[in-house]
């Protein structure tokens, strides 16, 4: 029986991925060179850490380790500047409507983030109260697509995760729950995300629907069982 879901943040809830793009570009033209939206594709996911190698790579810098940490510093703090601007209009269609609908059904909701930044996005969507546990890159020591921070998340609401559905819009988050166990429902292309079933925005989908659609994909009893008790 499912009884909770977690949430990846980016692509998911909100969309600050021009915000990271902004950041991440405004980096490389620091160290020399350029960063494109293609290149921002492949960050989804990944950590902070793993981000900004992958970046200095492209660009084909080479820094030291303080300089390192000095990047991380300031490529945040030039995303925060553009995030601290962010308000419960800029959450992705649908999403605080499914999320709060969920709550008030009984799901308990968790987080399941590589962004260091999720509890002040939260905080600013007006969505932390319905969060019983919220894990991201702070928690975390393996980013994703290591399931770490899903089974982090389904510890925090004292769930297995075969009692959770995993909602994610990375590749390398929905190897991650795949790898931990749970099931997945992806947000966006099914071609390219892989996931067990697939959405293009929270949005398009409600519960009902997305417990029919799981159960008819893998025929899995439990999703089944899930419709009966929760008319």
């Amino acid at each position: 029986m499912i009884k909770g879901f977690l949430f990846d943040l980016d692509g998911v809830i909100v969309d600050t991925a021009v915000f990271h793009f902004k950041a991440w570009r405004k980096l490389a033209q620091k160290l020399g060179g350029d960063f494109t939206a293609e290149q921002n594709e492949q960050l989804k996911g990944v950590s902070r850490v793993d981000s900004l190698k992958k970046v200095i790579a492209w660009t084909g810098a080479t820094v030291d380790d303080l300089t390192f940490i000095e990047l991380m510093e300031v490529k945040n703090e030039w995303y925060l500047e553009l995030v601290i601007q962010l308000g419960p209009k800029d959450a992705l269609p649908g999403a605080l409507d499914f999320i709060r609908h969920a709550h008030a059904k009984g799901i308990l909701i968790g987080l399941g983030s590589a962004s260091k930044n999720a509890p002040m996005i939260l905080n600013k969507l007006g969505l932390t109260a319905l969060f019983t546990t919220i894990i991201d890159g702070n928690n975390v020591v393996n980013g994703k697509p290591h399931p770490e921070v899903f089974l982090k998340g389904a510890d925090g609401l004292g769930l297995k995760p075969t009692e959770c559905l995993v909602f994610e819009d990375s590749i390398a988050g929905v190897q991650a729950a795949k790898a931990g166990g749970f099931g997945c429902v992806g947000i966006g292309s099914a071609e390219v995300l892989k996931a067990d079933v697939h959405f293009q925005a929270l949005g398009n989908s409600n519960r009902e629907a997305l417990v029919a659609q799981f159960y008819e994909r893998t025929n899995n009893a439990m999703f089944k069982k899930y419709t009966e008790e929760n008319p």
